[in-house]
């Protein structure tokens, strides 16, 4: 027992230690390659250095180990584990009457440390960071996403309320064609047409212009009435037209399920994104398990090539697994498949190839 405590202690040692290797490494390479790419925009936006230091780089580091975090725990396990298997290690502790699924526990047990360190990650302490990187993006990394106009944007702002805009400019903060309309009992009883309509961040409202308000009465007829000017303050935010994949990183559990049901009562487009992001927090953990399990069973036996090819098909099922990740993805955008299924077929497919490279390993 004293002697299976040790073998545990040590595989386990190996693999936290390489794992944050590994991460020290990549991070590195990774913010190269980041800074190059965004240069232009620190100096033409005058992004001041301690902006890119403590808002940026502070909170892409944890954003960014958190994402590729299961990625990193496969290629580690498999060069570690190629390591102990070229000198012998693996046959020495399977010799001494160690099963291989016992030699798998302390593996195991790593590796669901960190799903479980990932995912509280994921859930309440990423999307904190995420709000000041996010900001940060968005006022000095100009790009499309940045300015673009919205069109067609159909909203229930609360229950019986709708709210419908032909298009909306962000450069500007207004709306066009802007219209409100109140259902009681499936009947329309009141319509707010305006020309315009321009967002007022001090009142949190909008300022309603060339507006035409119709009220229908049974039995009365309808009544118009014609405004140069409306304020008016409803349920509806200019941060709601906004709420894309950027926005939702920086929510964190609580507000992304509350962003959610209030999405699907608006009957928001954007809901897909909450969606996504709820699912992929939940499920890219977890892959950490599976990932562990394939690279102990590709790496723990001596094969012709050594390390070098282990690590090559490695990082070769790494990049798949990134690919069907995104893949998967597209089955979202496209209204092929709910986002609570679309996400977990990655980690489906990989958990079917885990199992059959285990049973093939143990033989």
């Amino acid at each position: 027992m004293l002697g299976l405590k040790k073998i545990d202690w040590y595989i386990a040692k190996k693999f936290i230690l390489t794992f944050f290797a590994s991460l020290a490494l990549i991070i590195g390479i990774v913010i190269i390659f980041d800074v190059s790419e965004k240069i232009n925009h620190f100096v033409e936006n005058n992004a001041p250095l301690n902006e890119i230091i403590f808002d940026y780089y502070l909170n892409f580091i944890p954003y960014f180990i958190n994402m590729f975090s299961p990625l990193f725990v496969f290629i580690t396990v498999i060069f570690f584990t190629s390591q102990m298997a070229a000198n012998s290690e693996i046959i020495a502790i399977l010799s001494c009457g160690v099963s291989y699924k016992r030699m798998m526990v302390p593996y195991i047990a790593t590796a669901s440390l960190i799903a479980l360190f990932s995912l509280g990650l994921n859930l309440y302490v990423i999307p904190k960071s995420n709000v000041k990187r996010v900001a940060f993006e968005t006022k000095y990394v100009k790009t499309a996403a940045n300015s673009f106009n919205l069109k067609n944007l159909h909203y229930q702002i609360t229950p019986g309320q709708y709210v419908y805009i032909e298009s909306f400019s962000k450069w500007n903060s207004t709306a066009y064609k802007f219209t409100i309309e109140d259902i009681k009992n499936n009947k329309l009883v009141r319509k707010v047409s305006a020309e315009t309509a321009v967002w007022d961040s001090t009142m949190a409202g909008w300022h309603l212009k060339r507006v035409f308000v119709r009220d229908y009465s049974e039995g009365l007829g309808d009544q118009v009435v014609y405004k140069e000017k409306i304020d008016t303050v409803i349920e509806l935010k200019i941060k709601d037209l906004f709420n894309n994949e950027k926005t939702v990183e920086a929510l964190d559990a609580n507000q992304l399920n509350d962003l959610i049901a209030t999405q699907a009562m608006r009957g928001d487009n954007n809901a897909m994104f909450a969606k996504l992001e709820k699912n992929r927090r939940l499920a890219l953990p977890f892959s950490a398990i599976i990932l562990t399990i394939m690279g102990v069973s590709l790496s723990s036996r001596k094969k012709r090539g050594g390390i070098g090819w282990n690590i090559g098909i490695g990082i070769g099922l790494a990049f798949t697994y990134i690919l069907f990740l995104r893949f998967s993805e597209m089955f979202v955008y496209t209204d092929t498949l709910p986002p609570g299924i679309a996400l977990w077929i990655p980690n489906l497919l990989f958990a079917i190839i885990a199992a059959v490279l285990y049973f093939m390993a143990r033989k």
